[in-house]
């Protein structure tokens, strides 16, 4: 083991800050985080070990406890339940005699639920050993238990097996041809770096990760800051259950992507640029890798690029399943070898971001359009899309529609279009923005995608008539409880609340007043909770509430008295038997009783 470790940190310089890369290799090793390998680490690094041990405990793909020598994640999604995930569970833990959310007693398998894969349009899906199994069925998995009962490495599987499909089914501005590779840096260094930001400006790009901040002001602000060292990162941590659209991009769009980066940090003044890369995205890993290497041999990437002096170079760390980290101060957080904390805000990251130095973090989308811009001109990315919002958006298409997947669509267009498209029937309604975003019912179709109307990250996510909104809400609620990072009350406490009232509520057992209670929990946690997950993590019961109040009154428990009963002393009574006299917070459950 001290050998294996001596290697692993050599391979990252002794380096403390890819400390979760150091972790990843060790878990993939010995099926967990062994304690000898804790104190060596620690030792090795300078790095506490109560620090490490902290960092163990927050992510999910790292465990103390021995995890199987196939580790088997199922897609829990909302997407996956809605293809048959449940079934096909039930027959794959029966096949390899082992129950869901344990270890088979020889070591051999591990079964457990992870919250999404990111392949909603090819579920159900699955992760064995972190490679990404897509289009489950039961033949599916058959050949993977054959394979485990070899002992056949899951990277020497049938490549159908481990194949992913990009499912790009309309192609706009963006995914219509690929960049020639440097056309962008090069157009930009023959305007002018500073010219080529005001293009920037003049195309009106926002952030295409969900916040829709300005992006060359925010290039601008960094760029302005007094620094010797400023730094490039991509969010490529896209976690909301329904989103898979950066999964492509940096599949089939890995150039445009680089080149993005590596223009932004010839723009700020930046050498050294990170690639944040989704823990579900292990199959990636290895060809962006190739990627990289291919720039710097054709003087991409790297030192004096394009022959003009410019130095700009770009590593990639492999997220851990936290999806706290798709927030960018937790991001920085976890690339500096941390927990994912959300950073309180100000100082923003563009004055003090990746060790404390000026930084800008962009999404995968955000930086492949401003290699196009580059190329083509602001005035030519700003004829397309609305005032408000220009351009075009990528949308990752799932659920209850004839062709699930990628589709890029001009701002202002119209969600009853887009439903069209993608041979949706009998809607009853649509995730817009994933879970922390907003559920629209089928009054709303007309309404368009827009920063001034429905802003998103990129999911969209389709529900039948045959959907339950109880079953949909059910399953967004639990995700947030159990991606909470436990850093404020607020959610730590409120997340689980809401599961627990809502689980209530659909159970038949809540009353009127459970219902109240629900509101105020959720409005508790969306005004005091810590970062963005706590603030919208009522967002599916707030707005499907909204939408079908007959639907929760028809789960209140009805509650009937004879004539003549007097409700009012039996609640006197109550409160007195009980000690709560003085208490208003409990009145709810007072009534029940």
């Amino acid at each position: 083991m001290e050998s294996f470790i001596n290697h692993t940190l050599k391979k990252y310089q002794s380096y403390a800050t890819p400390l979760l890369m150091i972790l990843r290799e060790v878990q993939a090793q010995y099926f967990h985080i062994p304690k000898l390998a804790v104190d060596l680490i620690s030792q090795q690094l300078g790095v506490p070990r109560t620090q490490i041990i902290a960092v163990v405990e927050f992510y999910s793909f790292l465990s103390f406890e021995s995890r199987g020598h196939y580790d088997i994640l199922l897609s829990n999604s909302i997407t996956d339940i809605m293809l048959g995930k449940q079934d096909l569970a039930d027959y794959l833990c029966q096949k390899l005699h082992t129950p869901l959310g344990t270890v088979r007693a020889d070591r051999l398998v591990s079964i457990d639920n992870t919250s999404c894969t990111g392949l909603c349009d090819q579920g159900p899906a699955a992760l064995v050993n972190g490679h990404a199994i897509a289009y489950l069925t039961p033949e599916r998995i058959d050949r993977m238990v054959a394979a485990i009962k070899h002992n056949i490495p899951v990277t020497d599987w049938d490549s159908d097996l481990l194949a992913v499909d990009d499912n790009i089914h309309q192609a706009g501005l963006l995914l219509t041809a690929e960049l020639a590779h440097g056309a962008a840096l090069q157009a930009a260094l023959q305007r002018g770096l500073t010219e080529t930001l005001d293009e920037i400006k003049t195309a009106g790009l926002r952030g295409r990760g969900g916040a829709g901040f300005t992006t060359a002001m925010k290039w601008q602000l960094c760029r302005n800051t007094e620094a010797s060292q400023r730094y490039v990162v991509c969010n490529a941590d896209e976690g909301e259950p329904g989103t898979f659209k950066d999964r492509v991009l940096l599949n089939s769009y890995a150039h445009e992507l680089i080149e993005g980066m590596t223009l932004c940090g010839a723009i700020i003044g930046a050498t050294q640029g990170f690639i944040y890369l989704r823990g579900e995205y292990l199959h990636l890993y290895e060809p962006l890798l190739a990627v990289l290497a291919q720039r710097r041999n054709a003087g991409l990437l790297g030192d004096n690029i394009l022959d003009q002096g410019l130095s700009f170079d770009i590593a990639i760390q492999l997220g851990l399943g936290a999806y706290i980290c798709g927030e960018e101060s937790a991001l920085i957080e976890s690339l500096e070898g941390k927990r994912g904390i959300p950073r309180n805000r100000p100082p923003y990251p563009v004055t003090s971001g990746y060790l404390n130095k000026p930084t800008v973090v962009n999404n995968v989308e955000t930086f492949v359009a401003a290699a196009h811009i580059a190329l083509h001109g602001g005035a030519w990315f700003a004829a397309h899309g609305t005032e408000q919002s220009t351009g075009t958006k990528i949308l990752s298409i799932s659920g209850d529609c004839a062709k699930a997947g990628i589709y890029e669509y001009p701002f202002g267009t119209s969600i009853r279009q887009i439903l069209n498209d993608c041979g949706a029937d009998d809607v009853l309604g649509v995730q817009v923005g994933g879970p922390s975003g907003t559920f629209i019912c089928d009054t709303e179709f007309d309404r368009v995608l827009g920063f001034q109307d429905l802003a998103t990250g990129g999911s969209f996510i389709i529900f039948n008539t045959s959907r339950s909104i109880f079953d949909i809400v059910q399953n967004f609620t639990d995700f947030f409880a159990h991606e909470s990072c436990g850093f404020c009350t607020p959610c730590r406490v409120g997340t689980s609340l809401l599961k627990k009232q809502f689980d209530k509520i659909c159970t038949g057992h809540g009353s009127s007043g459970d219902v109240r209670e629900l509101q105020e929990i959720a409005q508790l946690i969306k005004t005091t909770s810590h970062c963005g997950l706590g603030q919208t993590a009522a967002q599916p019961i707030i707005t499907t509430l909204e939408r079908y109040p007959e639907l929760y009154n028809q789960k209140i428990k009805q509650i009937s008295f004879e004539p003549g009963f007097d409700l009012d002393g039996a609640l006197a009574i109550a409160r007195q038997l009980s000690g709560r006299d003085d208490s208003n917070a409990h009145l709810a459950q007072v009534e029940e009783e």
